[in-house]
């Protein structure tokens, strides 16, 4: 079971990161390398509380869906999104947001359980846990560049 939590620094106000963070269409943007795509649910614009979206993507090769639904939400400071259905035996992301002196802090916490038991544990060894930080720290990338410029604009 990894917990995976990483924090970013990102020069902008903290009611932008927050929404960038939520932002269907800036993921979409962020995953153009895997072909991710909101398939089902909110496929563009800001999800909410209570709501869900379904990503199509390609993950080691293999098209997946994986369902996620918001089930906490305290605009600017914290969303949560955990797995409905998908890959994972299961999995929370928390996503938490603090106002720094230069802009903002933004911690990922991604705790998440691997399916088929002892061969999800070696996967997790292996590579998945890996693949997983990599995965997210290439996002929190995307909405720091984004959210430190104009680009924003495009996605707000």
């Amino acid at each position: 079971m990894p917990i995976l939590k990483l924090v970013t620094e990102i020069r902008a106000p903290i009611e932008r990161v927050f929404d960038l963070s939520r932002s269907i269409d800036l993921h979409r943007a962020s995953m153009t390398g895997r072909n991710e795509d909101a398939v089902a649910g909110v496929t563009a614009g800001l999800i909410e509380l209570g709501q869900s979206v379904t990503w199509r993507a390609r993950h080691f090769g293999v098209w997946q869906r994986l369902t996620s639904q918001i089930t906490a939400f305290d605009r600017p400071r914290h969303f949560r999104d955990e797995m409905v259905s998908g890959a994972f035996a299961r999995f929370v992301h928390d996503h938490d947001f603090e106002p720094t002196a230069s802009g903002t802090r933004m911690t990922d916490t991604f705790d998440y359980t691997s399916p088929l038991g002892v061969l999800g544990q070696l996967a997790d060894a292996l590579f998945l846990e890996r693949y997983m930080r990599a995965l997210l720290a290439e996002r929190n990338r995307v909405i720091q560049e984004v959210a430190e410029s104009e680009q924003w604009r495009a996605f707000l």
